[in-house]
């Protein structure tokens, strides 16, 4: 998930195997295109008005509230939910999200995952830099208070300092470990490197994870892999394969106990658990 700043990028840096081939494009018929057509108008003027209504209820909330966002969480938690509504996607939950200071991981399909995990959780994601210029995507990821991270060794200080205050003001943080979107029904191994934030400065000691683990169910008669955004999918193509199904499938968001950082001696301690737990509570994982 070569990009631009006048496209959605192609998501090339995703493909995490070579040899698993993507489902050959869907054929759009007359219904679907009108699907399309309705959905996609609701659902980008439905969007561009939450996203206005939050800029302005935030021009309000910063200089009252500074870093703390007492509203804005809960204008794009409803927005979420509503929008999952409108593509026609179920969404159902289980467990509960954590109210302690903290971060939060998961695993990683790909661009959807930002609508079941903001619907139900105030979070804020952590995300690549090439993000905030990604028309559209990027303006609300911006707005929403995304924390962008760069893979230039020069800026890991101020990333680490970034992360920190963040989580100091009660941010939860959502982090993906895979460091990659995945075909849905793929859990990768976690990375550990960005869990060295939870273990800096006495972080350790005052703040919990939890793991939480994203099911997407394909639409009955479709790929199994159908909400998936890995490999050379463009960004265009697979919104419009979502988009054009008469009968959605559903996402299933499972909430795990969070589990306090100290509890385990260091980053890759951490990191495998969290994957363990995320992988076992998958239903329909493959690995």
């Amino acid at each position: 998930m070569s990009q631009t700043a006048d496209r959605p990028p192609e998501p090339s840096d995703t493909a995490f195997s070579p040899d698993d081939v993507p489902p050959p494009p869907r054929r759009i018929g007359p219904v679907g295109w009108l699907l399309i057509v309705g959905r996609g108008t609701v659902l980008v003027v439905f969007l561009m008005l939450g996203l206005m209504v939050h800029s302005l209820i935030r021009l309000i909330e910063w200089p009252l509230c500074g870093q703390n966002r007492p509203v804005t969480p809960r204008i794009t938690r409803f927005v979420c939910r509503i929008a999952l509504r409108i593509m026609g996607i179920g969404y159902s939950t289980k467990g509960a999200p954590m109210s302690h200071k903290g971060a939060v991981v998961a695993n990683h399909a790909g661009w959807l995952d930002i609508f079941p995990l903001n619907a139900g959780q105030s979070i804020y994601f952590v995300s690549k830099a090439e993000v905030s210029s990604w028309p559209g995507i990027g303006l609300l990821a911006k707005a929403t208070g995304t924390v962008f991270i760069s893979r230039k060794g020069t800026e890991a200080k101020r990333q680490q300092e970034v992360f920190e205050t963040r989580l100091r003001a009660g941010h939860q943080l959502l982090f993906f470990p895979e460091g990659t979107s995945t075909d849905s029904l793929t859990v990768l191994p976690f990375k550990s490197t960005l869990f060295q934030a939870f273990y800096t400065h006495g972080l350790d000691r005052v703040l919990q994870i939890q793991p939480v683990t994203v099911v997407w169910h394909a639409p009955a008669g479709e790929d199994p892999r159908f909400y998936g955004w890995w490999g050379d999918m463009d960004f265009a193509t697979h919104l419009l394969r979502v988009l054009s199904v008469p009968r959605q499938g559903r996402v299933e968001v499972i909430w795990h106990p969070p589990v306090p950082v100290d509890a385990f001696p260091g980053r890759k301690e951490l990191a495998l658990y969290c994957e363990r737990v995320i992988r076992t509570a998958h239903p329909l994982a493959q690995n």
